[in-house]
């Protein structure tokens, strides 16, 4: 191979690399407050917190959509304000009322709280959002698509 085509070729495969370095996005949710954010790598997470007037547990799984985050399911012990009234599919189990839905966000807007423990599951773990945020604080949680080289640099949770 002649040194002109060598370097042809060495040319061209750097700007195949180049573009993939500055076109290619990673999907992942940020967790946003007002001096901090987390990213999420999952697909999918619960939302767990302890309701503020009946004092019981209360879960909402969540799927990473495209652009928006879609609410799959929801658990409560009772029925009260801010209960999902459109569901696919009701049903109980351990006391828990369950709720099969499909609605789209655009981003989640979070009050987090000690007392009522906002806490974040995925993978296995328990990420208690009351304990990396600021009592009261608003965080939003909403998806992104990184470029490679934030992602590489940037906080996961």
């Amino acid at each position: 191979m002649s040194n002109k085509k060598k370097r042809i070729w060495i040319g061209s495969a750097f700007l195949i690399v180049l573009s993939f370095l500055l076109f290619y996005r990673i999907p992942v949710i940020e967790v946003a407050g007002d001096n901090t954010s987390f990213f999420i790598n999952d697909d999918e997470f619960v939302l767990g917190w302890i309701h503020s007037i009946e004092k019981e547990e209360w879960f909402e799984r969540y799927q990473r959509q495209d652009r928006k985050i879609l609410l799959t399911e929801t658990h409560f012990k009772t029925y009260g304000a801010g209960t999902p009234y459109q569901a696919k599919e009701t049903s109980t189990e351990n006391g828990f009322i369950n709720m099969e839905v499909h609605i789209d966000y655009e981003e989640l807007n979070l009050t987090i709280s000690k007392y009522v423990q906002t806490t974040l599951f995925f993978s296995g773990r328990e990420v208690p959002l009351y304990r990396y945020f600021d009592q009261y604080e608003n965080v939003i949680m909403k998806t992104r698509n990184l470029p490679i080289w934030e992602y590489i640099r940037g906080d996961f949770l």
